[in-house]
C-alpha cells in the first residue's frame, strides 16, 4: 500500500507545527489514512538536531526505494526549518511522487526577502512545483501568489480541537494569558508594558506568559517597571498544563507583529476565551474586531492596555465574546470542519480513505 509520508518536527517539540500534527492524530487522522510520520527535528543540541535530520532523510530514501511512497505531505516553516524540508521535496521530485507543502510560517515573506536572488529562485521552483500548497489565510495565498504561478494553492486554516466545557470567562480572577515565543516578534514587551499600565487600576492583575524565547530578557523588563510580582513565567506548557492555563484566564493575549494562524488563538477561542491580538496573517479570519474580541495594530500599547482594561471591568463583554469565540472555532476551524479538506487533497493525489487500516507507527514514536 502506498503511503502518505508526513514530513515535520517530533512530537514532543515546541512550535506550531507540532501543535498542529498532534491535533491530527488527537483526531483519529492516522488511523484514517496509512500515514508514516517522518520527524526531521527536535528540541536539544545541535548535534541531537542533526542525527534527527540525517535519520529522517535516510528513512525517507529508503521508503522511495523501496516503492512506498505515494504522497508528500511536508510541513514547514521558514528559514532552516524551510532548508532542512528541502532535500525531501527534491527527492520527491525526482522520483514522481505527489507533493503536498504546507506552510505554517508568519513571517516567509520576511524570509523569502532576506534571502539572496539564488536562493530565492530555490524557494520558487518548490511552490512552482509543487502538486498543492496549503497555506492558512487568504492573505497568505495573495502573497504566495506574488512568487509563484502555481494555481494549486489551497487556504485552508490550522484546526482545533474543542473543549467539551468552555471557561467563564467572566467570572475568572484578572489573569492575562499568552503562550508562544516569548520576545519582539509576538508583542511580549508591548505586553508587559501595556500590563504595567493595567496594574494601576488592576493591582492584582496576573499575567501569566507561556513558552520559550527571552524568558530572561522579559523577566528584566518587568522588574525594571516594578511588576515583577505580576507577572509569571510558566514555560513551555503542554497538555493538562496548558488546558488549566486556559482555565484560570479571563483574556487571551497575543500581540503579534507576524503570524500565519496561531494555534494558541485558536485554543483559546476554542476554550471560550476573548481574546485581545492583532490584524496580522491569517488572525482576521478567526477574530472580528468587537466579536470575539479586539484587534488592535501591532506595538500601538495605549490600544493593548485599553481592550485589556475592557475586558478585565466588563463581565458581560468578556463572556459575550467568549461565547463568540467558541461558536466561531466550532463552525469554521474544528477537526469535523477542516479535516475533510486535508484529507480530500489526499484523495485528489491518490490516496483514498482505506474502508479499514490498522495504524502504522509514525517514525517519531519509535525514537
Amino acid at each position: 500500500m502506498k503511503k502518505i509520508v508526513m514530513i515535520g518536527t517530533r512530537f514532543d517539540t515546541m512550535g506550531g507545527i507540532s501543535s498542529v500534527v498532534n491535533v491530527y492524530r488527537a483526531a483519529g487522522m492516522f488511523e484514517r489514512f496509512p500515514i508514516r510520520y517522518l520527524a526531521t527535528h527536535r528540541d536539544g543540541g545541535g548535534a541531537a538536531k542533526l542525527r534527527q535530520a540525517l535519520g529522517a532523510l535516510l528513512q525517507f530514501i529508503f521508503l522511495l526505494v523501496t516503492g512506498q511512497v505515494g504522497v508528500v505531505h511536508i510541513h514547514t516553516s521558514s528559514r532552516a526549518s524551510f532548508w532542512r524540508k528541502f532535500p525531501f521535496f527534491l527527492l520527491a521530485r525526482l522520483c514522481g511522487r505527489a507533493t503536498i507543502v504546507h506552510v505554517h510560517s508568519g513571517a516567509f515573506h520576511n524570509f523569502y526577502d532576506g534571502c539572496s536572488p539564488r536562493r530565492q529562485a530555490l524557494i520558487r521552483y518548490v511552490f512552482d512545483h509543487a502538486s498543492r500548497v496549503i497555506v492558512l489565510s487568504d492573505s497568505w495565498k495573495q502573497w504566495f501568489a506574488t512568487i509563484t504561478d502555481n494555481s494549486r494553492i489551497e487556504s485552508i486554516p490550522n484546526p482545533v480541537q474543542v473543549p467539551a466545557q468552555a471557561v467563564a470567562p467572566g467570572a475568572a480572577a484578572p489573569v492575562v494569558l499568552m503562550l508562544g515565543r516569548l520576545g519582539q516578534p509576538k508583542g511580549t514587551y508591548d505586553l508587559v508594558n501595556a500590563a504595567a499600565e493595567l496594574v494601576r487600576t488592576t493591582p492584582t492583575l496576573a499575567l501569566r506568559l507561556g513558552g520559550d524565547g527571552d524568558l530572561d530578557g522579559v523577566a528584566q523588563r518587568a522588574a525594571g517597571l516594578g511588576i515583577g510580582t505580576n507577572v509569571e513565567l510558566l514555560g513551555w506548557v503542554t497538555g493538562a498544563g496548558k488546558e488549566q492555563a486556559l482555565r484560570s484566564a479571563r483574556v487571551y493575549v497575543l500581540p503579534s507583529y507576524n503570524e500565519g494562524l496561531p494555534m494558541s488563538v485558536l485554543e483559546a477561542m476554542a476554550a471560550g476565551l476573548p481574546v485581545v491580538t492583532t490584524p496580522v496573517g491569517g488572525i482576521p479570519s478567526a477574530v472580528t474586531d468587537g466579536v470575539e474580541g479586539f484587534l488592535v495594530a501591532p506595538g500601538d500599547v495605549a490600544a493593548l492596555a485599553a481592550r485589556l482594561d475592557e475586558l478585565l471591568h466588563d463581565d458581560a463583554l468578556a463572556g459575550r465574546m467568549g461565547r463568540a469565540a467558541r461558536l466561531k472555532i466550532q463552525s469554521t476551524f474544528s477537526v469535523e470542519a477542516i479535516l475533510p479538506r486535508i484529507e480530500a487533497l489526499y484523495g485528489e493525489l491518490g490516496i483514498a480513505r482505506p474502508p479499514a487500516l490498522v495504524r502504522a507507527r509514525p517514525a517519531g514514536e519509535s525514537k
